[in-house]
């Protein structure tokens, strides 16, 4: 069953006569995918009691632990045992769930909720909404207004927070904004939320910053940026992949530039792409074409090849939108 736009699904319904449900995310979680998990994780826990509730994610990032149930994730998938319902969140397809795609595969039924663009409803049942700011935004229309607990607000803004780059980025609309008044009103430290899981950083990752930005290049007439870290640089500065987050949206900052390019090398000729766009580029176009996915103004693929040969071949993709006049339309 596919709903996408409007439409929605009766979340108890999906529930019925279910004893074991799972959960789980995106590789790499970020704030939509750990505050999604951990917002629907905690009001089931809390609402329905009966149900054994369970949330895998690979390691979630320290700044995030500020989201109650985090210490409770589970990191690794049983040897045994299978599960009622499994709900995927936040994943554009099926194998962006990483490790615990096995869980998908054999729980009795499937549910997706998401809110980008390039899924193609892979699940028994599947909740799209691309114009939604986020995953986050999407637990929150499911779920029953006045049984929403302190935490739970705290995990779903967190996720609205991330998505939406506070509330800047297009995705942001009037309804994104009564959302978080709705979250805000359940007695939330909002701002407290916003320094400690999106601004603030750890020495590490101002260093990393730094060398991204020093060692960035401007290509295509100025209109694109681009950057690569490797692996070097992160064995230098003892660095880890969930340091990286928010460079790309740094670089995209940059005046005068549509795109963002930034590449992270996970192992010799192979990087994770990340794309960032102002508008005149859809970069889910463009990820999708290479195996990836995402959302017009935010998307990502893993490459192989040379740094080269990676950004050659994405450059040519970005061109062929920027050579016909007119934006994309914002989704």
């Amino acid at each position: 069953m596919e709903l996408r736009n409007n439409m929605t699904i009766v979340l108890q319904d999906v529930l019925k006569d279910k004893r074991r449900i799972a959960m789980g995310g995106h590789v790499r979680p970020d704030g939509d995918c750990v505050g999604s998990c951990m917002g629907l994780y905690l009001y089931l826990k809390e609402q329905f009691p009966q149900i054994h509730t369970d949330v895998y994610l690979e390691e979630v990032p320290e700044a995030y632990r500020m989201i109650s149930g985090t210490d409770e994730v589970k990191t690794q998938i049983p040897e045994e045992g299978t599960y009622d319902l499994f709900i995927c969140l936040d994943c554009g397809d099926v194998k962006r769930l990483g490790f615990s795609e096995p869980l998908f595969e054999k729980a009795g039924e499937t549910l997706c909720i998401d809110h980008h663009i390039s899924n193609e409803a892979f699940a028994d049942y599947n909740y799209i909404v691309p114009d939604a700011s986020s995953t986050s935004e999407l637990i929150f229309t499911l779920l029953e207004k006045e049984k929403i607990s302190k935490a739970v607000a705290e995990a779903l803004y967190m996720g609205i927070v991330h998505d939406t780059g506070v509330f800047q980025y297009s995705c942001t609309s009037p309804e994104t904004m009564e959302i978080a008044a709705e979250l805000m009103r359940k007695g939330i430290n909002g701002s407290e939320i916003i320094e400690k899981t999106y601004y603030e950083k750890t020495y590490i990752q101002n260093q990393i910053l730094g060398r991204a930005l020093l060692e960035s290049m401007l290509i295509m007439d100025k209109r694109c940026i681009v950057s690569v870290i490797r692996q070097r640089s992160m064995r230098f500065f003892q660095a880890q992949p969930t340091d990286l987050e928010g460079i790309v949206s740094q670089l995209r900052q940059t005046k005068g530039v549509e795109v963002a390019i930034f590449l992270h090398e996970i192992e010799p000729q192979k990087f994770k792409v990340s794309l960032r766009s102002k508008g005149a580029v859809d970069v889910s176009v463009i990820a999708k074409h290479f195996g990836g996915g995402g959302h017009v103004r935010a998307a990502g693929v893993t490459m192989s090849g040379s740094s080269h040969d990676v950004i050659n071949n994405i450059t040519a993709r970005i061109a062929l939108q920027l050579d016909h006049s007119g934006e994309p339309e914002d989704k």
